[in-house]
């Protein structure tokens, strides 16, 4: 678990713990059903108890980990309730969003996002799947501001632990990676035409495409999955 360093520690303690934590869930290096043990993952981290427990309760609100009294805090299970209620709140706001970067967008954030989606193409034909991670978000977060509201990807990404997870494990499958970039090239066309209403179409076609993956991937991980 090489996310787990001291090393990895630096600024503000509580987020840097917070976002590893994350990480690590979204990943399932830290599998769904999984105990945690605030002094495990507290030495691990070379961190006290105390950012280790907040952690856990901002995951909580992220309905990516559970608090059972008595129990103990464990890593949630996958919940297609829980993929779907991820979808609704992305696409609301991603796609408000994206018809304002089509109408609003400048030079310099369309040369951002056309440097992203070269770099993505990188990463896919290296099948490289943490740098198209890291990218896509980027590309949706650029989307955000181009629009003037960044605050609505720090708010679509809160409520997307469960959508992440599957998206997650999903990237290792190139045929995947390809068609997110694909379909990335598409939205990315749409905004720099200054199209909102294609914008919003391709968008919404995109955030959809993680939902069809759901069955798949329970069918490849179903002890990661709750009882339906």
């Amino acid at each position: 678990m090489n996310r787990f360093s001291r090393s990895s520690i630096g600024g503000n303690t509580g987020d840097r713990v917070y976002a590893i934590l994350r990480e690590a869930i979204v990943t399932a290096e830290l599998e769904p059903g999984r105990q945690l043990s605030e002094n495990e993952l507290a030495e691990l981290l070379g961190v006290s108890r105390t950012p280790v427990r907040g952690a856990l309760a901002r995951l909580r609100e992220d309905r990516l980990v559970a608090i059972v009294p008595q129990l103990g805090s464990f890593v949630t299970l996958i919940s297609r309730s829980g993929v779907e209620d991820a979808a609704f709140v992305r696409e609301a706001l991603e796609c408000a969003a994206i018809r304002l970067a089509a109408e609003r967008i400048t030079e310099s954030g369309l040369e951002e996002i056309q440097a992203n989606l070269a770099a993505q193409e990188r990463a896919e034909r290296e099948l490289d799947v943490e740098s198209f991670d890291l990218l896509d978000e980027t590309l949706h977060r650029i989307i955000c501001q181009q629009a003037g509201h960044e605050v609505a990807w720090a708010l679509s990404r809160r409520a997307n632990g469960h959508l992440d997870r599957v998206r997650r494990l999903s990237l290792p499958d190139s045929s995947y990676l390809t068609e997110m970039v694909s379909e990335h090239k598409s939205l990315v066309a749409a905004v720099a035409e200054g199209d909102p209403d294609r914008a919003e179409t391709e968008l919404r076609r995109h955030l959809r495409m993680v939902l069809s993956s759901v069955d798949q991937i329970r069918v490849r991980h179903p002890e990661y999955f709750e009882d339906e």
